[in-house]
């Protein structure tokens, strides 16, 4: 059935880089793209089968994705991020998963997981108040996730929870007026003093040592990955199909291109261009390999029943924010090369450009924290499991 996912959607990306321009003028995604994904069955790929999902190898959901941002960035970004949230959703106690699912197995949910909000204890659960910006995908989704600092009645932090909250107690405020990814409609959430249940909620702590109460029920390997594995690969792999992208439209380019400049010579005859282009190639090409060798090797210490070491995990966000960094290096170089024409509104090249660009500054692929904490844990000193 991944298979078929997989073809389904390497038929939609025609349409969807049609419609780039028209995702980038709504900005949001067009419903259109969203159903015709619906279809495909992508956004069950992570979800769990009782509730009529395929708990797919992850490698297969970020190829998917991959795909999708190789025709529309904005769309492989919504479709990553929107599309991942029913693997953390399995983690929840059975209670929240029913309220999702339950009656309609094709719910969505999205994000914002910056601890921006503040959450209170009270009987039964928690109050929860507070602005969460960047929640890409939100106007196609029924429920949303919240990140969240949990105080006791001393006005003390006593926990950093996850908060899954329906439709009707939030409200979506339309702030998403951008140069990269506009397509996103990644609008800010508000929520004010709403009453969530115990069930709803998700220790980080807890996710942390790659536990959650749903593992009850959803036995499958695949909800014993690490939190920040999974999720931070849904941040890069968009960047590397954008990179693909780019660098397909590039090659294109530069077989028609005549360089007036150099009296006539053809692009595809300047050796120092195909030297850009072996290089972009293997950054391009490096960047998936690791992102896709580290989750598969996490995935093997998981099928042997064994711990996941914490080294392999640091290795996965070392992997995981230097493959940002090689995408986006590689489209740069794309771009600088590739003459005046690829400014012209409407190219892939230039668009990529800027979603990567916008991509990169996401918190999840922040290089200097994850790269110190590689080395750190390399140096012999003590690194928190609970963040990678």
């Amino acid at each position: 059935m991944s298979q078929a996912v997989l073809d389904g959607v390497r038929d939609l990306l025609p349409t969807f880089r049609e419609r780039a321009d028209e995702a980038e003028r709504l900005r949001v995604v067009p419903e259109a793209s969203i159903k015709e994904l619906e279809d495909t069955g992508f956004f069950r790929l992570l979800q769990p089968k009782r509730f009529d999902g395929f708990e797919a190898d992850p490698v297969t959901f970020y190829t998917a994705v991959r795909d999708i941002a190789s025709a529309c960035g904005s769309t492989g970004w919504v479709s990553s991020v929107v599309g991942v949230h029913p693997w953390q959703v399995a983690l929840f106690a059975d209670e929240a998963q029913q309220a999702v699912w339950g009656q309609d197995t094709s719910t969505r949910l999205s994000s914002s997981y910056a601890p921006t909000g503040k959450a209170t204890v009270t009987d039964g659960g928690y109050t929860l108040s507070g602005k969460w910006s960047f929640s890409s995908g939100c106007d196609h989704c029924q429920w949303v996730l919240l990140g969240g600092l949990v105080f006791n009645a001393e006005g003390q932090v006593v926990d950093f929870k996850t908060f899954m909250v329906p439709r009707e107690k939030y409200t979506i405020v339309d702030v998403w007026n951008v140069v990269g990814l506009a397509g996103t409609g990644s609008n800010d959430i508000v929520v004010d003093d709403v009453f969530i249940p115990e069930a709803f909620t998700l220790s980080m702590s807890e996710t942390g040592q790659c536990r959650g109460p749903g593992q009850e029920q959803n036995t499958s390997d695949l909800y014993k990955l690490p939190f920040h594995s999974i999720f931070t690969g849904t941040i890069t792999t968009p960047i590397i199909g954008m990179a693909r992208g780019a660098y397909a439209e590039h090659v294109e380019m530069q077989q028609k291109r005549t360089r007036a400049a150099y009296l006539g010579e053809k692009a595809s005859l300047d050796p120092f261009a195909a030297v850009r282009i072996a290089k972009a190639s293997s950054e391009i090409d490096a960047a998936w390999a690791l992102l896709t060798n580290n989750i598969r090797e996490e995935m093997d210490h998981v099928a042997r029943g064994e711990k996941i070491p914490l080294g392999v995990r640091l290795k996965v966000r070392r992997d995981q924010v230097l493959g940002s960094q090689r995408a986006l290096d590689a489209i740069d170089v794309l771009f600088e090369a590739s003459g005046g024409r690829a400014l012209a509104t409407g190219t892939y090249l230039q668009r990529a450009w800027r979603d990567a660009h916008a991509g990169r500054v996401h918190a999840a692929n922040d290089p200097e924290r994850a790269l110190q904490m590689y080395g750190a844990h390399e140096f012999g000193h003590k690194v928190d499991p609970g963040m990678y």
